[in-house]
């Protein structure tokens, strides 16, 4: 079951952020008019609920993680956090200014593993030479964003 539960987490990250575009979009909707500032500010009281309730009962009520926090920790942890928040409101602009869930999604989840792969070599080059089938899988992240951008339902 151990080996397991990575995976089950694996699988919720893409369940819930491959629903959260047509969600967000379905929130401004909700508004009326149209509300897709109102939609976020209640993403960021959905994040301030998690983020700090769900490490606050792991790290004071369960003692799973010693409640000492590092410098370095702390920067890049809240630098992840600007990451995190300013792809969140780039999808709401891109929502805003005519993107439609339907191709806005995926260019951003077929282009963020790609991203993905340039800041982690930087930070984490590998120690050996990248072979060609890595790149390949590069290029083919790309290209299936544009099939499934072409040949979109209408």
């Amino acid at each position: 079951m151990k080996q397991l539960l990575p995976y089950l987490f694996i699988l919720g990250a893409i369940i819930t952020w491959g629903a959260y575009v047509p969600t967000i979009h379905a929130g401004q909707l909700g508004f009326n008019p149209k509300g897709p500032f109102r939609a976020f500010l209640f993403v960021g009281v959905a994040y301030c609920v998690m983020g700090l309730l769900i490490p606050g009962i792991v790290i004071f009520a369960a003692k799973q993680e010693p409640a000492t926090f590092a410098s370095q920790g702390i920067k890049m942890s809240t630098l992840a956090g600007i990451f995190g928040a300013t792809g969140a409101l780039c999808v709401v602009f891109a929502l805003t200014t005519g993107g439609k869930p339907a191709w806005v999604a995926p260019l951003i989840f077929a282009g963020a593993p790609i991203m993905n792969v340039f800041v982690s070599l930087k930070w984490h080059p590998p120690s050996q030479p990248t072979q060609w089938p890595f790149y390949l899988g590069m290029v083919m992240a790309a290209v299936g964003a544009g099939l499934v951008l072409y040949y979109k339902p209408s």
